[in-house]
């Protein structure tokens, strides 16, 4: 029997890094797992390190910032709070949902809503966690607070989001949204539950859309994978069967070499190269769909 190379032993951690990203293991099982492979440094260099995840200021005067709360009939709880960023200037813009990982909106997911405001857009990012304080200051306590939530009333969070960025007195009317890993699959969500309310939806390695709602989606999606993310990309054949056998216009994209949550600037998952690739792809989406 060969020996392990130091790649499989790579991956083996990367592996048991997104079962502790989605809330199966803890993170001290996933140290201890990590420690008996050998690649205990590794491991912890994989948690979050969100002073690299700025790329635009909150200070940037190409821009304003603000906190805002929207009403959530049939969430869970009457108002929500999240992250309102326009560029400078009296608009109307184009707006983008921007939905956050299963932890809650933490500076990362902030820092995407600041891209799309520089961009043009007029970008939302709403906190899950606003029912129960909000964005803990980290991902583990975030994780956790996120998985006790009513999902369903979660998601219906994300659509009074979606619904209040689109009627919002500086939106032109057109509405893109996107999302990474839980936001993601709840950017499919959004797209069978708005209809033609949605212009376009570019979800980052999400759970495709139930099937049978695949018909209620009237927007165009740009869907970006990771070539190491099984569990996500196994959803895909029959996903795309059902988005070609309701005519839903669509584009996807594997990126080779990359894990789950590759656009995530904050951990060394993050792939620079195709985190360019595919913002750049759905820069021009958005501008192609929501003008």
């Amino acid at each position: 029997m060969s020996a392990i190379t130091q790649t499989q032993i790579d991956q083996q951690v990367f592996s048991l890094y997104d079962e502790y990203c989605h809330g199966r293991i803890d993170r001290r099982e996933f140290l201890k797992r990590a420690g008996a492979l050998g690649a205990l440094g590794l491991a912890i260099s994989l948690l979050p390190d969100y002073a690299r995840a700025q790329t635009i200021s909150f200070t940037d005067q190409r821009i304003k910032a603000q906190y805002v709360t929207y009403p959530s009939p049939g969430g869970n709880a009457a108002n929500m709070r999240a992250y309102l960023v326009h560029p400078a200037g009296s608009g109307p813009f184009p707006t983008v949902l921007v939905v956050h990982e299963n932890r809650g909106l933490n500076p990362y997911i902030e820092d995407v809503a600041r891209r799309a405001a520089v961009e043009g857009y007029l970008a939302l990012a709403p906190d899950g966690l606003a029912p129960v304080g909000g964005y803990p200051g980290n991902d583990d306590d975030g994780r956790e607070l996120q998985a006790k939530l009513d999902q369903p009333k979660l998601r219906t969070d994300m659509l009074n989001g979606a619904r209040f960025l689109k009627s919002h007195k500086l939106s032109s009317g057109k509405l893109g949204v996107t999302g990474f890993c839980w936001g993601g699959g709840t950017t499919n969500w959004l797209a069978t539950a708005l209809g033609p309310d949605m212009h376009a939806g570019a979800p980052f390695y999400g759970a495709a859309a139930a099937t049978a709602d695949v018909p209620k989606i009237k927007s165009p999606l740009l869907v970006h994978y990771a070539e190491n993310d099984p569990r996500i990309n196994e959803m895909w054949p029959s996903y795309e069967q059902a988005l070609k056998s309701a005519g839903v216009r669509y584009e996807a994209h594997i990126y080779p070499g990359t894990q789950h949550g590759f656009h995530n600037n904050s951990t060394p998952r993050y792939n620079e190269s195709a985190a360019k690739l595919a913002w750049d792809r759905t820069l021009a989406f958005f501008r192609k769909n929501l003008a």
